[in-house]
């Protein structure tokens, strides 16, 4: 099931209380709504366009602040999110039930009355499953809401590069990592990286030039694959894969948070995922980290996109190799050169 763009949660991009991105753990949270202090959390129903989605900011408000501040307790959380201890109350016994939330042993404080109850992140009843669209092959994780990662597996394509025969390739790989898990464990959401500018509200894929692909429906071909599967129905989140990496460096980073926030992602491709007031930019159509086919030099080399001197063809991977070796089709990694160079392969 194709799930267009988020209201959050996610990764808090999953699900009905859920709207997550998952893509390992940098490639693991996606949400639409990223601010979670004071003011967003005391929108008024009618500004935030209903009782139904300032609940649900609410609920992701106080996941996303045991993240980051695990033990807190019920008044804790009061406090510290600006809520009513009634409302933290009831948004925690139903996170607790739906598996977001867990307690822990009541703390001995020394204080008279009753022992607060530290709350946690339930570390293994919901999972969201992340993935990376390559150009060789297809990378899956399953990772806590905390981003620990439970299962992977890895595939490079086979013979066929067609669109049809790649995302083939990815569901594939997406039952392998699910059966890799206890049945048990609810996957809320799927999150795929791809390498490309996307339409996110349609699931469309619109140009990716080092597969060949334009205007491929990921969304509609993904969901059609894992239909009837283990994975049917699970919402299904579409985003350029150094989009979610800038994402899952903001969610997953243990340090302070940087704001802006550049991620640089340089490999076969050159791309970026820039984060601005805890808000992606992505352009019009997606394309607002495609910094790889920005000209750099005129008449330069030739990219993949068709034109010459762009950022990818002078400082992307294939411009590390030799002339003959950027000419085959096979798979090279940054290891591989980085080993070479060590080697004085030059």
């Amino acid at each position: 099931m194709f799930s267009g763009p988020r209201c959050f949660p996610a990764l808090y991009s999953f699900g009905a209380p859920t709207n997550i991105n998952a893509m390992d753990t940098r490639y693991a949270i996606r949400v639409d709504l990223y601010k979670t202090d004071k003011e967003t959390t005391r929108m008024q129903p009618d500004a935030s366009g209903g009782q139904q989605l300032l609940k649900s900011i609410n609920r992701m408000a106080l996941v996303r602040h045991l993240c980051v501040h695990p033990g807190l307790s019920r008044a804790d959380l009061a406090l510290e999110v600006g809520l009513t201890k009634s409302t933290i109350t009831s948004l925690v016994r139903e996170l607790i039930a739906e598996g977001w939330l867990m307690e822990s042993s009541v703390v001995a404080t020394g204080d008279l009355g009753r022992r607060p109850t530290p709350l946690f992140i339930s570390p293994d009843r919901l999972l969201m499953l992340g993935a990376e669209v390559g150009i060789d092959g297809v990378r899956v994780v399953a990772t806590t809401l905390t981003g620990e990662v439970r299962a992977r597996a890895v595939s490079a394509y086979g013979a066929s590069r067609s669109a049809k025969a790649c995302l083939g390739v990815l569901a594939t790989v997406l039952l392998k990592v699910r059966a890799q898990l206890d049945p048990s464990q609810r996957i809320i959401g799927i999150g795929v990286g791809l390498p490309g500018g996307v339409d996110e509200a349609r699931g469309v894929l619109n140009f990716a030039p080092n597969l060949g692909w334009h205007d491929l429906a990921v969304g509609q071909l993904l969901s059609e694959k894992l239909d009837g599967g283990p994975l049917s129905g699970i919402p299904l989140y579409l985003q350029n894969e150094a989009d979610v990496a800038a994402l899952g460096e903001m969610e997953f980073n243990a340090g302070a948070p940087a704001d802006p926030l550049l991620y640089l992602s340089i490999n076969q491709g050159v791309g970026a995922g820039v984060i601005v007031g805890d808000r992606l930019l992505t352009g019009a159509r997606g394309f607002a980290g495609e910094i790889g086919h920005m000209i750099l030099q005129i008449d330069g080399p030739l990219c993949s996109c068709g034109r010459r001197g762009c950022a990818e063809a002078l400082i992307g991977m294939r411009a590390m190799l030799r002339p003959d070796e950027a000419a085959e089709l096979g798979p090279h990694s940054l290891p591989d050169i980085r080993g070479r160079l060590v080697d004085g392969d030059r």
